[in-house]
């Protein structure tokens, strides 16, 4: 029996379904282990598969393959002193589970399965898992140690049992994605644990961007008393130790680094910033093509590209037509100098004219309407997606929030892309961040500090600029109440009721609810981007396309 520990936390990046590179990252942190005479060594939930796999989990070949390779790295436990905890699928008699083995001197000494399977908002793991009983501890060094599973520590019965029948830490892994006020979500939580159970809990989080999901890190350690005993970085990777001492009361932290997290302003910045990086290096390409306007929306985009692959890896390009105004010309142009990227102007005028003219037979004498304005930014969309194929770029598209939900773009048009990073931000929040990104230089950034979106952008009044003057507030509300309303209406799912009652008009409410809902079918349409927001379109919010449900109470 030992009366001291030194643990090692691994926040890594890994890749969901690359077993081999998922393997070498776990070699590197078991190599680190050792260099610092770690007693234990955990790594974040699921780890080698990646968090999660999907229906990779129905692939017999998959599972053997993850199963032997997790086999491979606990006999290499052998050249070493560090136990090793490491989250992987397992497969026994009852079925396929959500897992840890504890490795050490080569060998497997203990398999610890995942109780409580979550299965509600972009969570499903019923569909593939099967629990596992109410765990006992495992003894590590001589110490009896409690390993609850990410979505354990929330059921208050799991970790109670681990106390009762001798646990004197706990040690998570979790796979717990970002989204708005998570990290403190998380830290309420795990303070409620380690309150009642009177012992600490060392919670660990994996980071990097999975396709909708982003993993921010931020792992932390905390002890009974509501002591924060040390703190990971947030949306990085980190190498995390902390040292431990046995006494009277039981183990305090006697050695951990307290890094202070990413702030509420910051971190959407931060997560957008990291799930477009992610994103793209992981699906094989390393530079991006998008088009800038000369809005705030494009700028925004531009400058995340920026933060995230520098300057020499995003190329912006002009499209104009003749109701493009001379202010947006000059005001992408300043955009693209600020941030220091390649910057070209591809005029549209000639194909969208030739278009019309070979279609006006068709059309006929009817008046033009949104089929012509939708023809510019399906042209806008097809040289956009040109220059993509033939450069090898990915093509980023541009739109927010509050325009996907009524429907305010254009498929096969300016929806045109690989990956949108402002998918789950709302017009509002764009331009606060907009104001924020000009008055700092975010952590792990690759652009430039002070401005980056020239402060004409931000104060013009928004247009998508495909008739003469045209405003966005022409067909929509302003976009504060447009905001306001699409919160209550898709964040907080009030009925129209509700929202009459707290003021908002109710033929605004019926029309935005009529707009949300027959926007569905482009939503499933559109590329993925990070969630922020617990009702993200795509993964956090799915309702039907074909959906006859109608809310008209309005009083």
């Amino acid at each position: 029996m030992t009366d001291q520990l030194r643990i090692a936390l691994a926040q890594l990046n890994p890749k969901v379904g690359d077993l081999q590179g998922n393997l070498a990252l776990a070699r590197k942190a078991l190599a680190d282990a050792k260099a610092a005479k770690a007693d234990i060594l955990m790594f974040s939930e699921l780890f080698l598969t990646g968090y999660f796999p999907d229906d990779l989990l129905f692939k017999p070949k998959f599972i053997r393959d993850a199963v032997e390779a997790a086999q491979e790295l606990a006999r290499e436990t052998d050249r070493s002193d560090v136990t090793l905890i490491l989250p992987t699928i397992w497969q026994d008699s009852n079925g396929l589970h959500n897992a840890v083995i504890v490795a050490e001197n080569g060998e497997i000494v203990a398999v610890r399965l995942k109780r409580e399977l979550p299965n509600t908002d972009v969570f499903y793991e019923k569909r593939y898992f099967t629990a596992g009983p109410l765990a006992e501890p495992v003894t590590i060094k001589g110490v009896s140690i409690g390993i609850p599973i990410c979505e354990d520590i929330w059921h208050q019965s799991v970790c109670e049992h681990l106390a009762m029948r001798g646990a004197e830490i706990l040690l998570c892994p979790n796979g717990s994605p970002y989204w708005r006020n998570k990290q403190h979500v998380r830290k309420n939580l795990v303070r409620a644990r380690t309150g009642e159970d009177q012992i600490p809990l060392l919670y660990l989080n994996q980071v990097g961007g999975q396709d909708e999901l982003v993993y921010d890190g931020a792992s932390f350690g905390m002890e009974p008393g509501d002591r924060m005993v040390f703190q990971g970085k947030s949306f990085e990777a980190d190498f995390i130790l902390s040292t431990w001492q046995r006494g009277e009361k039981g183990w305090t932290c006697t050695q951990g680094i307290v890094t202070e997290l990413t702030s509420v302003d910051e971190a959407p910045w931060r997560a957008c910033v990291l799930g477009l990086r992610d994103y793209v290096h992981k699906n094989g390409f390393n530079h991006v093509v998008l088009g800038l306007s000369g809005g705030i929306d494009s700028a925004v985009v531009a400058a995340m590209a920026v933060d995230a692959f520098g300057p020499d890896k995003v190329h912006c390009i002009m499209l104009p037509y003749r109701y493009t105004s001379e202010a947006s010309i000059k005001d992408a142009k300043e955009c693209a100098e600020l941030l220091g990227v390649r910057y070209d102007v591809v005029s549209i005028g000639d194909p969208v004219d030739h278009a019309l003219e070979q279609l006006a037979p068709i059309f006929g004498d009817r008046p033009s309407d949104l089929a012509e304005e939708n023809i510019q930014s399906r042209m806008r969309g097809v040289v956009l997606m040109g220059v993509s194929n033939k450069l090898g770029s990915m093509l980023l598209t541009t739109g927010n929030k509050s325009e996907m939900a009524v429907g305010y773009a254009t498929i096969y048009g300016d929806m045109n892309g690989g990956y949108n990073p402002l998918k789950d931000m709302l017009k509002m929040d764009v331009y606060r961040l907009a104001a924020w990104r000009n008055a700092h230089l975010p952590g792990d950034s690759l652009g430039p500090s002070g401005m980056v979106i020239p402060q004409n952008i931000i104060d013009k009044a928004p247009s998508a600029e495909l008739r003469p003057d045209q405003k966005d507030q022409d067909s929509l509300p302003p976009y504060p109440v447009l905001d306001a309303l699409l919160t209550a209406m898709i964040e907080e799912e009030q009925s129209v009721a509700d929202m009459v009652a707290d003021g908002f008009e109710s033929d605004l409410v019926l029309r935005i609810q009529r707009l949300v809902n027959i926007a569905e079918y482009k939503r499933r349409q559109a590329p993925p981007g990070p969630k922020l927001t617990p009702k993200a379109f795509g993964q956090g919010r799915r309702y039907p396309i074909t959906n006859g449900f109608k809310d008209t109470v309005v009083g």
